[in-house]
């Protein structure tokens, strides 16, 4: 007998409700993917579906109203996300706090601060394309953070979608171990159902919006398929949960809440990932993905979430566990600020502890104590006022003067610990912007600094020669979308100059100096002599520093010149001799020197620095970088040709390719700076039809070829002043 389940009305049990601790009834969750892959598309069927909208609003939809979670002007026009949004809703007793997050790769930084304060997310990947480049980056952020996933593979009703070459991509190119936790009914335009291979029961959405889920028996037709899809679910269980295995292997009978204690553990413990399908745009799966993330992903409680705390007797920080228990001191984590009419909004995860309003905070960073006089929960670009908050809320809280990533403690000061930090991406792209009239100066200083608190990723620099204001950014889309708000939110007409791409310079081998930096011209003197050497610092790819380390042993340098060295050290390599960009990854070991005891100085240590690492940095074979971007293109398989040959002329490596239907999809290495334009030609050689994405991936050196290119320009540049 059919049973029909209406998903939209809940009623609270109360029995429910009040058997746990409030905490464990929150999940924290966000939802990733590749650009258009459906996130806020999932995101409005859910808040849908869990009755916090009264109707569906599409993305770029034709009443022009827009998905609730992209309610910036610009996202409703673009047909894209630029910012995170927050939300709230109640499904089946639980607490759901949502992050709906962008998928172009000029706004990672979204993704990045959403996954450090989640505690688990929901990864969805196109049904059609599968694994994709920024899928590769998303994937790469949550296990940074280990945040339990579940997938959810989407767009099922496209032509060409295949849910088991998706699954395939994702064991191949993330190296996840995962299985399906459902079978489709139907293939594209016929897709009508799900089958839960936990319960061997058949789901069909029916309803204007797909609200109401009727359960009826598997249709023999599947059953065959069903069965075989449950094996591989189990034996798959069984490769990383002993319990299952030996259910499995000893032939015993292996029950629903077996299976689902098995996926929740090992979900939970990053070692299995339990997949889910559907189509958002057709109103198919929502809900049964939804009841995965209660069912499977962690509550506050359950995962782990470490600080710092400064130790007064060992005089050093120590490592500490955030407690999500109301009676512990509060901890908070400022993690994403808005600036709006009413002054700054910033969003908080509560780690520890609680909070009411009237409360007062003590900011970590800014030593600052400030009194909290409003505090809401957001639901998209609306607030809904609350008196409290507790260990696993994530709310807003106005008029707290700080910065993204900065950690709030309970006002009085006992307790003082800090958060582990957020990591943030190194711009790869440059431009020179100016106003076109003196008079909106002072506004165009207030949106530059008021973009720089919001978006870490976002960086403004003044050019000392040229005196012209260069922003910074992970792209071209990012750095004109900020023009964009400039001119819509400040009134504020820009001019932007060409895009400039980010190199680094550093060495490759270890090179000694001895250089004394000696001067009288009458009076004091300067003398000073360093001695040491500069070698190239081994880090991860992508990843960048310096770093200066102090071998003199004795007094032949005495500790206020030390300092000056190292000033002096991270001064040189703000701007490297070759390019001006930056050096990165050296290694600047002191050995000793020697001093006057009348002309020695600090400025004079400094002077001797930079001399010395001017000459060493020339002999230890010195190099360019620039930032190499995974591009993923699509075309007709028809045009595959002038795709290759298009990335081979852009000084491209190609790294894979594979036919996905009548499309053709090549993967490559390509760098940045050979990427400007490609639009266009993109959109000429397919008539429309190719489209492109990229990502950085790392920094390479430059070819040779290409290396006097770029010293021309800077010497050209330099001469122009």
């Amino acid at each position: 007998m059919n049973n029909l389940f209406r998903f939209r009305s809940f009623v609270k049990s109360p029995i429910f409700w009040f058997s746990q601790p409030i905490h464990k009834l929150i999940r924290n969750i966000g939802v990733s993917a590749h650009i258009d892959s459906g996130k806020t598309t999932f995101s409005e069927r859910v808040l849908y579906y869990g009755g916090r909208i009264h109707e569906i609003h599409e993305v770029k939809g034709a009443d022009s109203a827009g998905a609730t979670m992209d309610f910036m002007e610009l996202e409703k026009e673009k047909g894209i996300t630029i910012q995170s949004a927050a939300t709230h809703l109640q499904w089946k007793g639980y607490q759901v706090n949502l992050i709906d997050t962008p998928g172009h790769v000029d706004f990672t930084i979204e993704v990045e601060r959403a996954l450090r304060v989640l505690d688990g997310g929901v990864l969805l990947i196109c049904g059609v394309a599968g694994v994709q480049p920024q899928t590769l980056t998303v994937h790469k952020q949550m296990s940074r953070y280990k945040v339990p996933r579940i997938i959810f593979i989407n767009k099922l009703d496209r032509m060409g979608a295949n849910p088991w070459s998706a699954i395939t991509s994702i064991r191949k190119r993330l190296g996840l171990t995962v299985a399906a936790v459902q079978v489709p009914i139907g293939a594209d335009q016929t897709f009508n159902g799900l089958i839960d291979l936990i319960k061997m029961k058949a789901y069909y959405f029916e309803g204007l919006k797909g609200e109401e889920v009727r359960e009826a028996e598997v249709p023999e037709r599947y059953m065959e398929q069903a069965k075989e899809k449950r094996q591989e679910l189990i034996e798959t269980l069984g490769s990383v949960d002993p319990e299952i295995e030996d259910l499995y292997l000893n032939e015993q009978p292996i029950s629903e809440e077996q299976i689902k204690a098995a996926i929740r553990k090992n979900c939970q413990e990053h070692k299995f990932y339990p997949v889910f399908m559907g189509s958002a745009y057709k109103n198919k799966g929502v809900q049964l993905a939804l009841d995965g993330v209660v069912d499977y992903l962690p509550a506050p409680e359950e995962k782990s979430n470490f600080g710092f705390q400064y130790s007064q007797d060992l005089k050093e920080e120590k490592k500490i566990e955030f407690k999500t228990d109301a009676k512990q001191p509060f901890v908070g984590y400022a993690f994403k600020l808005e600036e709006n009419k009413f002054g700054q909004l910033t969003y908080v995860r509560v780690y520890q502890g609680k909070l009411k309003r009237g409360d007062y905070v003590y900011n970590m960073k800014t030593k600052k104590r400030v009194k909290v006089a409003k505090m809401a929960k957001m639901h998209a670009n609306q607030m809904e006022e609350i008196s409290e908050v507790e260990a696993g809320d994530i709310f807003a809280v106005f008029g707290v003067d700080c910065s993204s990533g900065d950690t709030l403690v309970y006002g009085d000061m006992s307790y003082q610990a800090l958060c582990s930090s957020m990591f943030v991406p190194q711009p790869v792209m440059s431009l020179a912007i100016k106003p076109t009239k003196k008079e909106y100066s002072g506004r165009f200083q207030k949106a530059l600094s008021k973009f720089q608190r919001e978006d870490p990723t976002f960086n403004v620099d003044m050019d000392k020669e040229s005196e012209e204001i260069i922003i910074s950014g992970m792209g071209e889309l990012h750095l004109q979308i900020y023009a964009e708000r400039m001119r819509r939110e400040f009134e504020i007409e820009v001019n932007l100059g060409q895009p400039t791409v980010n190199y680094r310079e550093t060495i490759t081998q270890r090179q000694q100096f001895d250089y004394l930096h000696k001067k009288q011209s009458g009076g004091a003197g300067q003398y000073a002599k360093v001695i040491g050497y500069v070698e190239p610092l081994q880090l991860e790819e992508g990843q960048f520093s310096n770093q200066f380390e102090n071998r003199v042993i004795g007094t032949s340098i005495p500790n206020e010149y030390i300092t000056a060295v190292e000033k002096g050290f991270y001064e040189c390599v703000e701007k490297g001799p070759l390019t001006g960009y930056p050096v990165v990854n050296v290694r600047f070991a002191l050995e000793g020197g020697e001093t006057h005891v009348v002309d020695s100085s600090s400025n004079a240590f400094m002077l001797a620095t930079k001399y010395a690492f001017a000459q060493a940095f020339k002999a230890a074979r010195p190099e360019i970088l620039e930032p190499i971007m995974a591009v993923e293109i699509m075309v007709p398989a028809a045009s595959y040709q002038q795709a290759m040959v298009g990335i081979a002329k852009r000084r491209g490596s190609v790294t894979n390719t594979e036919s996905r239907g009548d499309m053709f999809v090549l993967n490559a290495d390509v760098p940045l700076s050979q990427m400007f334009g490609y639009a266009t030609e993109l959109r000429g050689f397919t008539s429309g039809q190719g489209e492109f994405s990229l990502e950085y991936r790392k920094h390479d050196p430059v070819p040779p070829n290409e290396v006097e290119m770029i010293l021309s320009k800077f010497k050209g540049k330099k001469r122009g002043q």
